[in-house]
């Protein structure tokens, strides 16, 4: 079985005037959410082969305070998670189809939608994914990644 776990930033701050919300960064809770989602990643043994995350620095601040706690890993920025629509986050994760444990750090709407279309099958039957929320979905060993064929293993939240 390969697992794909997937990371939702944690809670960060609002946007102030002429911010871009790129540069939003991490709440002093976010930074905590996050600290704990590392520390729940650690104890379950759920450590990444490799990890892709959005560009925004929430998800940046998200990723290096889990780091903090489960040690390095290999990761690299990924552009298209910013904003992606749940079948734009399935093509990216099946080009990693090689990577027995992938983590991508991402945002919402298309992280709890993308557990849905996994799961269930439809994008539209997703059921909420909050700030530092994880998700952990097992594929068969040669399966595609497409909608339906995996199962949720693990969801756990700060």
């Amino acid at each position: 079985m390969r697992e794909l776990i997937l990371l939702r930033h944690a809670h960060a701050e609002a946007a102030i005037t002429g911010q871009a919300d790129l540069d939003r960064p991490l709440s002093p809770v976010g930074l905590a959410e996050a600290e704990a989602a590392g520390r729940w990643l650690k104890e379950n043994n759920l450590l990444p082969d490799q990890v892709l995350c959005s560009p925004s620095r929430r998800t940046r601040e998200t990723l290096e305070a889990v780091l903090g706690v489960i040690g390095y890993a290999e990761q690299r920025l990924e552009d298209r998670i910013y904003e992606a629509a749940p079948g734009t986050l399935a093509g990216l994760i099946d080009e990693h189809s090689d990577v027995q444990r992938l983590l991508v750090v991402g945002h919402n709407p298309g992280m709890e939608q993308l557990v849905a279309l996994m799961t269930e099958g439809s994008s539209s039957d997703y059921r909420g994914m909050p700030p530092g929320g994880v998700a952990v979905l097992s594929f068969p060993a040669e399966a595609s990644i497409e909608p339906g064929v995996a199962t949720l293993n693990a969801f756990w939240w700060p």
